[in-house]
Parts: structure tokens; sequence; C-alpha cells
């Protein structure tokens, strides 16, 4: 189950950690096969453990088989018990405030890009939706589960088969895993046009962008599509205009910096885009009814 709930941080003055992704020396990049003392050793040896907030630059998907895990992704608290599936996406704040507990569970790390062509495709087209936490029901749980223990046998099986039918075999495995948590996710992914190029440069256009632009007119000169153009499209994808968009993913990252660092307002304003901090705070209080520095007060322990 998941619910809503303050977050134990250590507000960290330089911002939050980042965890890039590196493979396991010895084995082939693409896709690293963990139990949770694994992901927590890894952690530590980074000097970035589980406790501690910070941004995977990599996919974490979560298969808890028995007990559960308690976890933050960004502002939600998550229970993760027998039977879920929790996927962390590259860039969202990830915290086991507990540690890694002692449930049985695998966890999948892997890079954008790992998956298959048409498989990544897919996974971006549903990277904005809200969804992280997948209980599957049980006959398609069973299917997962299979799935899941040829993937976990096949990556121990390293020597048995050439480089490249190695990489191909987990590849794949893991392409049916994603795809399935897609359609699991949002059902309606069954029926939705792929047609969607526009909304989806525009969304990495922001992502990459939203520090230093936070007008339509710039990402659609950028583009070479017109606000219009952008707008209907992010409507049509999510049901908002391109400039709540923009600010949404501005807003959501103000917030990581307020609860996750000790930066003060003023830095934060500044990293997100806000050349002075009135505006910063003005735009703030419009989107929330609070002023940061509230805020964070509130959402403090």
């Amino acid at each position: 189950m998941k619910g809503n709930g303050h977050i134990t941080a250590d507000r960290r003055a330089g911002g939050i950690p980042t965890v890039v992704y590196r493979p396991t020396p010895g084995r082939p990049p693409g896709l690293e096969v963990l139990g949770l003392p694994g992901l927590a050793a890894r952690a530590v040896e980074r000097e970035t453990p589980l406790t501690q907030p910070a941004r995977p630059a990599f996919h974490l998907v979560l298969a808890v088989r028995d007990g559960q895990v308690d976890c933050s992704v960004d502002f939600t608290a998550y229970r993760v018990g027998a039977g879920d599936w929790l996927w962390v996406w590259p860039g969202q704040v990830l915290q086991f405030p507990d540690g890694p507990g002692d449930a049985d569970a695998t966890v999948l790390v892997f890079p954008t890009g790992f998956p298959s062509a048409a498989t990544d495709a897919l996974i971006r087209d549903g990277e904005h939706l809200a969804y992280r936490l997948v209980t599957p029901e049980p006959s398609r749980q069973a299917t997962l589960l299979r799935l899941l223990d040829t993937l976990v046998e096949e990556h121990a099986c390293l020597a048995d088969l050439t480089l490249e039918a190695y990489v191909e075999t987990l590849r794949g495995l893991l392409s049916v895993i994603l795809i399935r948590l897609v359609h699991l996710a949002d059902p309606r992914q069954r029926t939705r046009s792929a047609g969607r190029e526009p909304f989806q440069r525009f969304r990495q256009a922001v992502e990459e962008g939203f520090a230093r632009t936070h007008r339509v007119e710039d990402y659609a000169a950028q583009l070479g599509y017109s606000p219009r153009t952008l707008t209907r499209a992010t409507r049509a994808a999510l049901g908002c205009g391109a400039k709540r968009y923009i600010d949404d993913r501005v807003l959501l990252e103000a917030k990581r910096l307020l609860i996750h660092t000790s930066l003060s307002p003023a830095a934060i304003g500044e990293r997100v885009g806000f050349a002075y901090p009135t505006v910063f705070s003005a735009f703030f209080r419009q989107h929330t009814g609070m002023t940061p520095t509230t805020f964070r007060s509130v959402t403090k322990h």
C-alpha cells in the first residue's frame, strides 16, 4: 500500500546526491540483479546509504515476494508488501528510511536505453504517468514471478552463452517484464496512440531546460513547434496545458530541494530558474498556498 507522509531526511547543503549507474566489475553493463542487502552494500560503497535521500540516475524495479519494505519516492511513502512491484524512475528522490530490512525481494537496476528499442519507446511514452506501485492480480503475478525467476537464473549464467547472446537474453526477459508492468499500471496503453512525438520532445526539453526557462514559447522555438501545438499535445497526453506542465516540473524540483537539502529558499529559487527570491516565493505560494519556508517547516520532523 502507499500513503502520503512526512519524510525524514538529512538535508544536505550541496543538494541531493545523484547515484550514477555502474556495472559490477567483470560483468557487462546493462542489468544488475540484486537482493536488498546487495543494494544496501552498493549504496554504502558509494557513500549514499539507503537511509539517506538520493537520486538514482537509472531505473530501479523492486519486486517483493515476502515481507514488506518501507521507502519513499519523492513525496510519497510506500509500504511495498508481498506481491507488489515498485518502479523508481531516473531522477526521482529515493530513500529507505529504515534501511533494507529483511524482506525477500529482488531489485532490478538498469540504465535508460538498455531494454529493447520498442520497449524503451513504450517506457518513455509512460514516463509522465503518476504510477509507481503495481499490485498484479494473482494470475498475472504468477506469470511475472516466473519471468523474474528466469531472469534471475539467466543473470547468474554469464559463462553459459556468448556475451552478445547473454546480453540479448537479459534484455528480452527484462523487456517482457517492463511491458507487463506498464500495461498493468495503465491499461489505457492498450489503446493509446503512439503518435505523440511533440509531447515526448517537449517533455525531454523541459527536463533538460526547466532551470533556464519557464516559457512555452522558448520550448516551441527550440523544438520547431508552435506554442499552440505543444499545448494541444500536452493536453492530449496529460489533460493539462504546456505551461502547467512546466510549472509542475519546476515546483516538483523546488519541493525536492526544500525537503531534502539545507539550501536556502533563495538558492533553491535560483536553481529552478528564478532570478529573484521574491518571484520564486510568489510562484511557490501561488501553487501551494505556502511560502517555501513554511512548506519546509511543515514537512520537517
